[in-house]
């Protein structure tokens, strides 16, 4: 246990930090969001290029990781989706929900992975960020569209932005120059590694200012679900999927962790432009966040 949270620690530390400067409002309010936008279209993608790019994807086990990952994320939305009426929750807060229980914070994933297994952990988590992003995109987007709170003037907006996301372009540039042989040679290579090295500590401090303790109030219910379900019954189902088709130490660790992150922070985002509820994605996103600190290492100390 000691060795996880030596390995965890400092990444809730950078989230806390953050959290701190954007309570202080440091260094102005124009600042994180712009910020925001240049890990998330730049370093962030550019660490993935530099990851996929140069990394031996053959020694990691892609089938049975995708099994583990994209099994549970599908298995959870279908459950969700029959189950949406007992729930009693608006079209809106359903959706919130639905996004809450599948979609996960690819800078805790990436950074924790590197953080526990260095080099080969950085590697599964670039083949999972692969794997799990068009999935939950197209399933969060598909929930929108089922539930009935965006209209077709939004559709085609959705579709596009779902074409263009920068981390589902830079994953299939990665592996592209990875296959062809390419890789990134000379100076791009020197640049790209050392442009995408400043997405895991920009983006972990991101994380800490985007919470919002005050929306934790009033949201009982669907948060508690929320809370349940993605840090509790997902991981769950992960490590018995990792232990059924037999992943290694690495890989299902990395399944695992993926598995037990707090949803993604670009989800409040995507609640307020597609009609969702925004407050309530809010306190999920808040809430899964700081009660994963507690979770988040947990589950990896069971699994060791």
């Amino acid at each position: 246990m000691s060795g996880v949270n030596e390995a965890l620690g400092p990444l809730f530390l950078l989230i806390l930090l953050g959290a701190l400067l954007g309570w202080r409002r440091i260094p102005g309010d124009d600042f994180w969001p712009a910020m925001e936008r240049l890990i998330y279209f730049l370093l962030f993608p550019a660490m993935l290029i530099a990851t996929l790019a140069t990394a031996d994807v053959a020694q990691v086990p892609v089938l049975r990781l995708a099994v583990a990952l994209l099994g549970t994320m599908s298995l959870f939305a279908l459950a969700l989706w029959c189950g949406r009426h007992r729930l009693g929750l608006t079209p809106a807060a359903f959706t919130s929900l639905f996004q809450g229980t599948l979609r996960f914070n690819t800078y805790v994933g990436v950074a924790g992975a590197a953080a526990l297994h260095g080099q080969a952990g950085a590697t599964v988590a670039a083949v999972a960020v692969a794997l799990m992003v068009p999935l939950a995109n197209i399933l969060c987007v598909g929930g929108f569209i089922a539930a009935g709170t965006l209209g077709a003037s939004s559709l085609g907006r959705s579709l596009a932005a779902l074409a263009r996301n920068p981390l589902i372009l830079a994953c299939v540039i990665g592996i592209t120059l990875n296959l062809s042989g390419i890789g990134l040679p000379g100076w791009l290579g020197g640049a790209v590694e050392l442009t995408g090295r400043a997405a895991l500590p920009l983006g972990l401090i991101a994380v800490g200012v985007a919470l919002r303790p005050r929306a934790l109030t009033g949201h009982g219910r669907a948060f508690w679900w929320s809370a349940t379900l993605k840090l509790g019954a997902t991981p769950l189902v992960v490590l018995s999927l990792a232990w059924l088709t037999g992943l290694d130490p690495v890989s299902r660790d990395i399944a695992l962790l993926f598995a037990a992150l707090p949803t993604a922070t670009s989800a409040y985002i995507l609640a307020r432009q597609l009609g969702g509820d925004a407050e309530l994605m809010a306190a999920l996103i808040t809430g899964q966040t700081l009660l994963a600190m507690v979770t988040l290492p947990a589950w990896m100390a069971l699994a060791s």
